[in-house]
């Protein structure tokens, strides 16, 4: 049993990145559908699919990749783990390597980067960043 889902998530994606896999299956999450959904609109992951499967139900998400073939996952760092929560306001939330990445932030709103959650000013749980 995982203790922290968001965490093993994103690993899941840089290391399925890292040896070329095209899809990454999971087992079903809201919350972890949320941020697959936001790492879609944000270009790092191609498709999002939620399926019920022989009883029990499984998230299957497409990487995407560029035109070379590499990942467009660099690397990933949890920020908010399960032993110590951290939260930004709408001001803290700067960006990630210079605008190249960006950070992923549970808000009352919904799972927003950083540019949206200055953008509608709203703070929330940092959980990682991503570039």
């Amino acid at each position: 049993m995982v203790s922290d889902r968001v965490g093993d998530f994103i690993i899941r994606l840089q290391n399925a990145g890292a040896v070329g896999k095209r899809t990454v299956v999971l087992p079903f999450s809201a919350h972890l559908e949320a941020i697959a959904k936001k790492l879609q609109t944000l270009g790092y992951v191609a498709s999002v699919d939620s399926s019920a499967g022989s009883g029990k139900k499984t998230l299957t998400v497409e990487l995407a990749y560029d035109e070379r073939g590499d990942s467009k996952i660099h690397g990933v760092k949890r920020v908010s783990k399960p032993g110590r929560r951290l939260y930004v306001n709408s001001k803290e939330a700067h960006g990630v390597k210079n605008g190249v990445g960006a950070r992923i932030i549970s808000t009352p709103k919904g799972i927003l980067s950083d540019a949206e959650a200055r953008k509608v000013r709203a703070g929330g749980e940092n959980l990682f960043e991503i570039w």
